[in-house]
């Protein structure tokens, strides 16, 4: 049985998919992809499935996600969806209807948090208060 292991980021959120032939099922931290809350979550998540189309039926897609907020990680789980399905269809047709909706469903977006700065109270870049006046 043919395998296949994709990862996502986003900010801190890790997201691993297995994809594997199935029946369509898709779950997200072991929840079903149709009960996820908040529902703006849901529907990013559901976004590469609706672009696939019926190569989603053939599949079973099991999806991990940790760290980050709840958009970090819907993010990173439909990049790690797109990719998944990029790989495991072999399809250029999808994967360019993938591109033309949005690159970042299969180009992960590198923007990261700015580290915190010494003696700038957890900001990167404000600048230092006086206390002499």
């Amino acid at each position: 049985m043919k395998v296949l292991v994709t990862a996502g980021k986003r900010k801190r959120a890790i997201a691993k998919a297995v994809i594997k032939a199935g029946t369509g099922e898709v779950t997200v931290n072991n929840i079903g992809i149709d009960v996820i809350e908040p529902k703006i979550a849901r529907m990013k998540l559901q976004e590469p499935l609706l672009i696939a189309g019926d190569g989603v039926s053939k599949v079973d897609i099991r999806v991990n996600v940790k760290g980050g907020g709840f958009s970090s990680q819907a993010d990173a789980a439909r990049l790690a969806i797109a990719k998944a399905l990029v790989g495991f269809l072999k399809d250029k047709k999808l994967e360019k209807a993938f591109l033309d909706y949005d690159r970042h469903l299969l180009v992960a977006d590198i923007r990261r948090k700015e580290v915190r700065k010494p003696n700038r109270h957890g900001k990167a870049r404000a600048k230092t208060q006086k206390s002499y006046r």
